[in-house]
């Protein structure tokens, strides 16, 4: 279980600054690549999509942690800067880089207490963990099952088919791509282990098997 807080630790007009400060940080890291490299290969890669991403995690894990008990402002804070250094570090390096800017940050902008300070940064440190999520806080286990539902569902369908465009992939490969999502929503699911998360999960699921089922109806079609 999570370390329960029993006041409000984040208001709303801190929240917002934070949010603000966090766009304003991946954009930064964009404009610090000289070169274009990944940042600007794929519009994922971008401080727009990021931020965007980051902002779906925070409203899933809310809603989990609402329902499951864990601390909402740990919770939707540790969301919030979970991956406010993935467009300057290396994939393995940007959870600990993260939760090193979250604790400058809190620790400069307001009077948050300590104990508040190292909940969320332990979150944010662990949100990429490989491991049995039980073996963590409620409410680093909140961020990493949100983490995962952003990638799946309609939004996942849609990101991967957006990346047939940037590969030049014909549509006669889509299905071959939803499948991909559908394999990584699976993953996401047998990973997953709050009740909230698993029905979340099972609905995204549903629905990218939808699309599966028509897509392959359609293509097969057009090979008649």
């Amino acid at each position: 279980m999570g370390v329960e807080i029993t006041e409000t630790t984040v208001t709303d007009e801190e929240f917002e600054a934070m949010q603000e400060f966090v766009f304003e940080y991946l954009s930064a890291s964009v404009e610090k690549e000289s070169e274009g490299g990944r940042m600007r290969w794929y519009p994922w890669h971008s401080a727009e999509y990021r931020h965007n991403h980051i902002l779906n995690v925070v409203s899933l894990a809310v809603e989990i942690a609402e329902n499951e008990g864990a601390d909402p402002d740990v919770t939707r804070v540790a969301a919030l800067f979970h991956d406010v250094a993935k467009l300057e570090a290396d994939q393995e390096l940007h959870a600990e880089a993260g939760a090193r800017v979250a604790r400058k940050y809190l620790e400069t902008q307001g009077d948050f207490p300590e104990s508040f300070i190292a909940q969320v940064t332990r979150a944010i440190e662990y949100h990429s963990y490989q491991g049995d999520l039980t073996d963590l806080s409620l409410e680093t286990q909140c961020v990493i099952e949100a983490d995962l539902l952003d990638k799946i569902g309609a939004n996942g369908t849609a990101l991967m088919l957006l990346r047939m465009g940037y590969e030049a992939r014909t549509h006669m490969d889509a299905d071959e791509m939803v499948e991909r999502v559908l394999e990584r929503g699976l993953d996401a699911a047998s990973r997953v282990r709050s009740d909230t998360a698993d029905g979340i999960a099972h609905r995204r699921l549903k629905r990218v098997k939808w699309f599966s089922e028509w897509l392959e109806d359609e293509i097969a079609a057009m090979g008649e």
